[in-house]
């Protein structure tokens, strides 16, 4: 045993060689800007770029607050978040549990033809929606922003949630049903609570696409008031390209605070539902 254990150990730490490697990767960005927004204008002009601020200087961030509407953008932000993942949820757990529990003969064609949505490129409907909303009077509102991307955010949920509710024992549901319960009581009394950890790995998916979204609101939004963050970022880009650094990085900073807070949260029911599915194969 403690031959193959040394055996096993070059191989290993070969692994968390690449693991730390990785780490550096993804991380060294996220730490560039954090560190970036608290230099001074003089630091950020004549220092070297991957040099350490001296101090905190906080400037950058009153700049970010006062020369923006990012309170406004925020706010714009959590609201089509909030709507695209609660109506992608409510529309794509009925129809896995309608899939997986109902005994529809077709329920794998169905199923298929969901993931094709998959593969439909964003790029390809930009312009029928732009000009279905131009007809409908959806253009410039935060529901030309919400209802796309509940459209391309639904076939990786319904996907998810068959994955799962494939494997709860039938036998369960018809113990619920000779009980009494009906088929909505069914899913939101026993299916969907089951389907907690599959639920949360879908809010935090959804979360980082839709709060990242940049597309939809670039083509759609146009007025000031309806804004999200993404887009609320050109603010620091002033004639001829000339561009606030320390604001902008500050800015950056605040839009991925609620990322990082959400994920740091929910971060072991996110595997643990990604791993829900593997585990019961």
């Amino acid at each position: 045993m403690q031959t193959a254990t040394k055996r096993r150990s070059p191989a290993s730490r070969l692994v968390y060689v690449f693991v730390a490697l990785f780490l550096l990767l993804q991380l060294y960005p996220v730490f560039w800007v954090l560190a970036s927004s608290f230099k001074t204008p003089e630091q950020l002009a004549g220092a070297a770029p991957y040099s350490l601020p001296t101090s905190l200087y906080f400037g950058n961030y009153v700049r970010a607050f006062e020369d923006s509407q990012i309170p406004l953008y925020l706010l714009n932000s959590t609201i089509v978040a909030l709507l695209t993942i609660g109506l992608t949820i409510a529309l794509g757990a009925p129809a896995a549990f309608a899939i997986t529990k109902l005994g529809f003969r077709a329920g794998q064609k169905i199923l298929g033809y969901f993931l094709f949505g998959i593969m439909v490129p964003i790029f390809v409907v930009l312009l029928p929606m732009f000009q279905a909303y131009g007809v409908l009077g959806l253009r410039d509102s935060l529901w030309a922003v919400i209802i796309p991307q509940i459209g391309f955010n639904l076939p990786l949920c319904i996907y998810l949630y068959t994955t799962f509710m494939r494997y709860i024992p039938d036998s369960l549901i018809e113990a619920a049903r000779i009980d009494g319960a009906g088929t909505f009581r069914i899913l939101t009394r026993i299916v969907f609570p089951l389907s907690a950890n599959t639920t949360v790995t879908i809010i935090t998916f959804n979360f980082v696409f839709v709060w990242n979204e940049f597309v939809f609101a670039n083509t759609f939004l146009t007025s000031v008031s309806n804004k999200t963050l993404p887009i609320g970022l050109n603010d620091y880009v002033g004639v001829f390209g000339k561009t606030d650094f320390g604001a902008t990085y500050a800015a950056i900073v605040v839009s991925l605070v609620p990322t990082l807070i959400l994920y740091f949260i929910l971060n072991r029911q996110v595997i643990n539902g990604m791993a829900a599915g593997a585990v019961r194969g």
